[in-house]
């Protein structure tokens, strides 16, 4: 190998380690001892859903990257950071390939074609430290989610909708589990434990991507990844795309910039982690936010450029059996970092999806400062107030039913329901993704608690249900201040009449 070649592989690269051959110059033949000595790492764009690879080759492969890797660390006493090490690695990839290539060659056998050598590397090193047999799925940005029952059993969701079968995830169920318990338990900042006293895994990856996975409680090992797409996003992004009309992104962002407590709610899938970001978007850039995540889903402290200010928490499951207080060993929950963030100066507290007890983190959120966003499943707007009393319910009998609607009444202001709608044209699948409500909350009486009014119903003309301009509580009027269009709001009102 010569000195100009190894100070090529030294240097630091970014993205998947790929090759690529540029004709040799005359200068480079002389100097090269080996006809692949113009082979370097470089980034290009993924190939076709599910593309061939010799798996067999790879694992065998990532065996001897893995040992020499691991020879190299320990030469250097543990001294080599995460960037470093996977430098290193790219450089043994690329070593074992150009073996790999010669010796085919030497054994007469037919030369690897340069998009096989490619699609050989990426494996290789996603084997080692990426998500192997996945990444290339969740590199795919036509997908949207990932849907695994058994190792072969793949279904990839693209975003329009539609279904399509994927390759093989793993040579048998076995090797998958094990895989998912390695991916698990690799993070060093937040590993979660996976096995058979803990049959259920909620993991973050990398590039936003989320993982839930269960095995052992089910006939094949069950795997979802749900891919995020939509990073930095704003309202009038999702007017674009026809998710709401222009005067209900109007009334959103002057309820965020007038500081009110919006829950957003709708089923699996309908937007809205994207809608979150999108209000969050309104949000002052200097403003300092707490985010609190079970897991790191709307990664505002990666967007500096619109966020200068974020503390993000994210809970962490623990392990163990559980001690005197019924927390496992290394538990963090949510409410404990809500505690945590009252010394850190918050304008505003964010809290994730709303599952279970960790409704009272948002309502301490919501009665410590204005401004709460949060999320939660639910059928329609009324049916998110009802899901969330029942949620609070959960944290202990001191939680009554009349305490948890009289909690939310006082504390949530706006709550905005999306719709995710399926439909069926020309043969394959489209989604149509809309906020079909806003309604107001307020104190109520005894009796229910709680009152409501649909600012925005889904329109009856519209197949879609988009919302429109229904009822406008006179203290909402004063949003015009803060961008509201109310004279578009009351034109269309009076249109609709």
């Amino acid at each position: 190998m010569t000195t100009e070649r190894s100070e090529e592989r030294k240097a630091p690269l970014a993205g998947l380690p790929l090759f690529s051959k540029s004709p040799p110059t005359p200068t480079d033949q002389r100097s090269s001892p080996h006809p692949m000595a113009t082979l370097q790492l470089t980034t290009v764009s993924s190939g076709p859903i599910g593309s061939n690879v010799d798996w067999s080759l790879v694992s065998a492969l990532r065996a001897q990257a893995s040992e020499q890797l691991s020879q190299a660390v320990a030469a250097d006493r543990g001294r080599l950071d995460k960037i470093s090490q996977e430098e290193l690695g790219r450089t043994i990839v690329l070593d074992l390939i150009e073996s790999t290539v010669a010796d085919r060659v030497n054994a007469g056998s037919t030369a690897m074609s340069p998009a096989d050598q490619d699609a050989l590397a990426r494996a290789v090193f996603d084997s080692l430290f990426r998500l192997g047999r996945l990444q290339p799925l969740v590199d795919d940005d036509r997908l949207e989610n990932i849907i695994i029952t058994g190792h072969d059993n793949v279904l990839l969701e693209l975003t329009d909708g539609s279904l399509t079968d994927g390759p093989p995830v793993a040579d048998s169920d076995e090797e998958l589990i094990d895989f998912l318990v390695f991916l698990a338990s690799r993070s060093e900042v937040n590993a979660r434990g996976f096995s058979e006293a803990q049959p259920r895994l909620h993991l973050r990856l990398g590039g936003g991507s989320r993982l839930a996975a269960a095995a052992w409680v089910t006939p094949r090992p069950s795997v979802v990844i749900r891919r995020h797409r939509l990073m930095e996003v704003t309202l009038d992004d999702l007017v674009e795309r026809q998710m709401l009309t222009p005067v209900a992104a109007s009334f959103l962002r002057a309820a965020v910039r007038s500081r009110k407590s919006i829950v957003v709610s709708g089923s699996q899938g309908a937007g809205k982690t994207t809608l979150v970001r999108a209000l969050c978007a309104e949000i002052d850039p200097l403003e300092a936010i707490g985010t609190f995540e079970s897991e790191y889903e709307l990664h505002l402290h990666e967007l500096r450029d619109r966020h200068r200010i974020v503390h993000p928490w994210e809970a962490r499951p623990g392990s163990g059996e559980r001690g005197p207080d019924g927390k496992a060993a290394g538990e963090f929950t949510l409410d404990e970092a809500l505690v945590d963030s009252f010394r850190f100066n918050l304008s505003r507290q964010i809290v994730g999806e709303v599952r279970g007890k960790e409704i009272w983190a948002m309502i301490k959120a919501m009665e410590s400062g204005t401004g709460s966003i949060s999320t939660t499943h639910a059928s329609d707007a009324v049916a998110a107030i009802r899901k969330l009393v029942t949620c609070a319910m959960e944290a202990g009998p001191h939680v009554t039913h009349a305490l948890a609607t009289s909690k939310l009444a006082a504390t949530i202001d706006v709550i905005v329901h999306l719709d995710l709608k399926t439909t069926s044209q020309s043969g394959r699948s489209v989604r149509q993704r809309r906020v079909a409500e806003i309604i107001a909350l307020d104190p109520g009486e005894r009796e229910t608690g709680y009152a409501t009014t649909h600012v925005f119903a889904p329109d009856p003309h519209d197949l879609a249900g988009t919302a429109v301009p229904a009822v406008l509580p006179d203290s909402y009027r004063a949003l015009a201040r803060h961008g509201f269009d109310l004279n578009g709001y009351l034109a269309q009102k009076e249109v609709r009449a």
